[in-house]
C-alpha cells in the first residue's frame, strides 16, 4: 500500500519522451506527493535538476536527442547524492542494468510498466531521501553545526572521536577506522566526507570482504570493452566515479594480498588503469578505510602489506562496541525511534521506561546496527503511540531468572512486565558494579524513580 504520508514532501520528476506515459506517471503519482513533475526530454531534465531540488527521478533509459537516463543519473548523483533515481527500460540487459545500479541507481523497471510496482518502489526511494533529510535536520540543530548523522553519544572514547572528526574532515589526510561490526565505521566515514571540502562530490563505499581479486580491479579500477567475457562496454571503477569525492574501503583487512600491491600504486601516484586497458587517468580521491581486524596483527602475520598499511593509516579511529559504551544506548534509542518514524510515517512518539530498560540492558552483540533494526522493526510493527515491551522482538526479549539462567524467548508469553522491569534492574545494577547513578542514566530514567523501584522489588 502506497502511503501518502511516506512522500507528503517527496518531489519526483518523470522523464519520458513519450508524452502520455510521462504525464501518466506524474499524474497517478501526484496524489501521494508535494508535487509530480513531468518532461519530455534529457535536456529539459538537467536544467531542472540544476535549477531545482528533486527527491526522486524516474527516467526512462533510452531518450531522444544526446542525452540518456545513465546521463541524466549521473548528473543528478553529481548535484545532489542523496537524490534518488529509477531507470525505466524497454531494452534491459544484465550489463545496463548492472551498471546503472553501480551507478548510483536506486531501482529499475521493464516496460510494460507496472504502477502498483512503480509506486512502491517510489515510496522506498522517498523513506531513503526522509531519513537522509532527518539527519541533516538534526545536524543543522546541533551546536556547531558539524553534520553527525547518527554518530552519537557521550562516552569518553565518543566524545574523544567527535573530537578527532572535527580536526581530520576539513583536510584531506587518510582515515583508518576500526571497530567490530555493526558499531557505526560508515557513518563515521560519511560525517567525515560529509563535513569535509569534498561534501558536494561523491561518497563511494565498497565492501572489500569476499570479494576476488579480480572482481575488486574491476569494480575499483574500471573495465576496457572486451577485457573478459561479459564485458560489453568500457566502465569507469569507482576510483574515477569518485574523483574529488571520497572512496571508504569497508573490511580492507578482507582485501586479497595480491591486489594490495596495485591499491598502493594507485593511492601512491593517483593513476587508474582499468583492466584490460592502458589508458592513464588521473584521480583525485580521499580515502577513509575501516576494519573489524587488528591490522597490525595481520601485518605481523604476513596478511597485509605493511606499506599499505601504513599508507592508509594517517589518523587511526577506534570506535568501541555498544556493549562497552552502554550509557550511550537510551540516546540511540531516541534517535532511532525520531529517525524511523521520520522516514515511515508512524505516529509513535516514545517508548515506555519498561522497554527502554529492557533494551539499555541488552548486550548488542549486533552493537548499533543490530539496534537500529531493531528499533526500525517495533516502529514499523506498533500501531500506538508509545513502544511498549510486548513490540520488543523475541531474539532482544529474553528474561534471566536471579539465578542467571535465560529463559527461552517462546516462554515470555504471560510474563508480567514487573518482572521484566525488575530483571532490566537487576541487569544493569549488575553491570554497573551497583552504581546506582550510572544505572539510571543507562536506563534511561531518573534517579529517583531508580530508587523508587529498587525499593518497590526489594532489591
Amino acid at each position: 500500500m502506497f502511503k501518502k504520508v511516506m512522500a507528503k514532501d517527496t518531489i519526483i520528476l518523470v522523464v519520458d519522451d513519450e508524452r502520455n506515459h510521462a504525464d501518466g506517471i506524474a499524474e497517478s503519482l501526484e496524489k501521494y506527493c508535494a508535487k509530480a513533475i513531468a518532461v519530455y526530454n534529457g535536456k529539459d531534465a538537467l536544467e531542472i535538476i540544476k535549477n531545482q531540488h528533486i527527491d526522486v527521478i524516474i527516467t526512462d533509459l533510452k531518450l531522444e536527442g544526446d542525452i540518456d537516463g545513465l546521463e541524466i543519473l549521473e548528473k543528478a548523483k553529481s548535484d545532489d547524492p542523496d537524490t534518488e533515481v529509477i531507470l525505466i527500460t524497454a531494452y534491459a540487459t544484465i550489463e545496463t542494468c548492472k551498471e546503472a545500479l553501480r551507478r548510483g541507481a536506486f531501482d529499475y523497471l521493464v516496460k510494460p510498466i507496472d504502477i502498483d510496482q512503480l509506486r512502491n518502489l517510489v515510496e522506498q526511494a522517498a523513506k531513503k531521501v526522509a531519513s537522509v533529510k532527518f539527519r541533516s535536520e538534526k545536524a543543522k540543530n546541533s551546536k556547531d553545526g558539524f553534520i553527525f548523522g547518527g554518530v552519537i553519544g557521550s562516552n569518553p572514547a565518543v566524545t574523544g572521536i567527535f573530537e578527532v572528526l572535527r580536526r581530520v574532515a576539513p583536510t584531506d589526510i587518510s582515515v583508518l577506522v576500526e571497530g567490530p561490526s555493526g558499531c557505526g565505521k560508515e557513518l563515521l566515514a560519511k560525517a567525515i566526507h560529509d563535513n569535509s571540502k569534498r561534501f558536494n562530490k561523491p561518497f563511494r563505499p565498497i565492501n572489500c570482504a569476499g570479494l576476488t581479486e579480480s572482481l575488486l580491479e574491476s569494480e575499483l579500477f574500471g573495465h576496457a570493452k572486451g577485457a573478459f567475457t561479459g564485458a560489453t562496454s568500457d566502465r569507469k571503477g569507482l576510483f574515477e566515479i569518485a574523483d574529488k569525492g571520497t572512496l571508504f574501503l569497508d573490511e580492507i583487512g578482507d582485501m586479497p594480498l595480491n591486489f594490495q600491491a596495485k591499491l598502493l600504486r594507485v593511492l601512491e601516484d593517483g593513476i587508474v588503469v582499468p583492466v584490460g586497458s592502458d589508458k592513464q587517468t588521473k584521480v583525485d580521491v580521499r580515502i577513509i578505510s575501516a576494519t573489524n581486524h587488528d591490522l597490525a596483527e595481520l601485518v605481523s602475520s604476513g596478511k597485509f602489506r605493511q606499506d599499505l598499511y601504513f599508507r592508509i593509516k594517517g589518523v587511526s579511529i577506534i570506535v568501541p562496541s555498544l556493549k562497552n559504551r552502554p550509557e550511550d544506548i537510551p540516546a540511540f534509542i531516541d534517535y532511532f525511534i525520531e529517525e524511523a518514524v521520520a522516514e515511515i510515517g508512524s505516529k509513535v512518539s516514545g517508548i515506555s521506561d519498561s522497554a527502554r530498560m529492557i533494551l539499555a540492558a541488552y548486550d548488542w552483540p549486533g552493537n548499533i546496527r543490530q539496534l537500529r533494526n531493531c528499533i526500525r522493526t517495533m516502529v514499523v510493527m506498533c500501531d500506538r503511540d508509545t513502544l511498549d515491551v510486548k513490540d520488543i522482538p523475541p531474539e532482544v526479549h529474553h528474561i534471566r531468572q536471579l539465578t542467571g539462567q535465560v529463559r527461552p524467548a517462546k516462554n515470555l508469553a504471560g510474563v508480567p512486565l514487573n518482572e521484566l522491569e525488575k530483571q532490566a534492574i537487576v541487569d544493569t545494577l549488575a553491570r554497573c558494579g551497583n552504581n546506582r547513578e550510572q544505572a539510571a542514566k543507562l536506563l534511561g530514567i531518573g534517579e529517583r524513580t531508580l530508587y523508587r523501584k529498587i525499593k518497590e522489588y526489594g532489591l
